[in-house]
């Protein structure tokens, strides 16, 4: 892959890092999220205290722009973490350099689905033909949206090997790191436009769902924690368990984790003892 402004170099795990910017009288969390390439859900659970609408002028925001890999079997094609609502790009061969974009998921009983799935077409200027679900929830809705600046698909769509499900652009760029679609996945306008550049038909896409991500990192253990509709006590266990399978768990301090675990600010974080 060319390297290109999305692309971050990854080392044992760890790519990017942490930046802060501070807000102007006219500022809003979603337009600066967007800005920096990073979603809704990850810029208010980084800045817990500031209004997204209406923050101070002159408030401090820190910018989420450290992640860790998911924990995939092989980091190549496309892999999508729901619970982080963020897409990475792997290049044909393993390489520390990954592209990664914010997304929109599925909202609530239209669940993204799981699984493994491929890329079987690759369209511009997509038509929305509008399924029988959404028309019987909005009967105002025509047959079919024509492409143009008030189509939800936007300019640019990835079809995957499973019913309906896209991978494309979107004309409410606002919703990128929400749940708002009918199981698709939604990327800003400018994202999808790089992303259907770089990907081929046939490309492997790997969609998970892993609120808790861990690394190694020149023996420091770091964690990810992300907002889960599972319940603290779940969430807890499931980082134990990771962490005991990747043989790290003697690494830890225990308040460290405990704290990053109720915060589940999606910030990554030294827990290391």
């Amino acid at each position: 892959m060319a390297a290109l402004a999305s692309d971050v170099v990854f080392h044992e795990g760890l790519g990017g890092g942490l930046q802060t910017t501070t807000t102007r009288s006219d500022d809003s969390l979603p337009e600066i999220a967007r800005a920096h390439d990073i979603g809704y859900n990850a810029i208010t659970g980084a800045n817990p205290v500031l209004d997204p609408f209406i923050p101070d002028p002159g408030s401090t925001v820190l910018l989420p722009t450290r992640w860790l890999l998911p924990d995939v079997a092989a980091h190549s094609g496309i892999v999508i973490n729901l619970a982080e609502m963020r897409l990475y790009l792997f290049g044909e061969r393993e390489s520390d350099h990954v592209a990664t974009y914010p997304v929109g998921i599925g909202d609530e009983g239209w669940d993204t689905p799981l699984g493994t799935y491929r890329v079987i077409e690759k369209i511009e200027n997509p038509a929305w033909h509008v399924p029988a679900s959404i028309r019987a929830q909005k009967p105002e809705l025509p047959a079919v949206v024509p492409p143009g600046p008030d189509n939800p698909l936007g300019n640019r769509a990835l079809r995957l090997s499973i019913g309906t499900v896209l991978i494309h652009g979107t004309d409410r760029p606002f919703g990128i790191g929400m749940r708002v679609s009918h199981g698709c996945i939604h990327l800003y306008p400018e994202d999808i436009l790089e992303l259907f550049k770089r990907v081929p038909v046939g490309i492997k896409v790997t969609i998970v769902n892993q609120p808790v991500k861990v690394a190694l990192v020149g023996g420091h253990v770091f964690v990810e924690v992300h907002e889960t509709e599972t319940g603290g006590g779940t969430l807890a266990q499931e980082a134990w368990q990771l962490l005991e399978r990747k043989g790290l768990a003697t690494l830890v301090n225990p308040e460290k984790l405990r704290a990053a675990l109720v915060a589940h600010s999606g910030v990554v974080t030294d827990v290391s003892r």
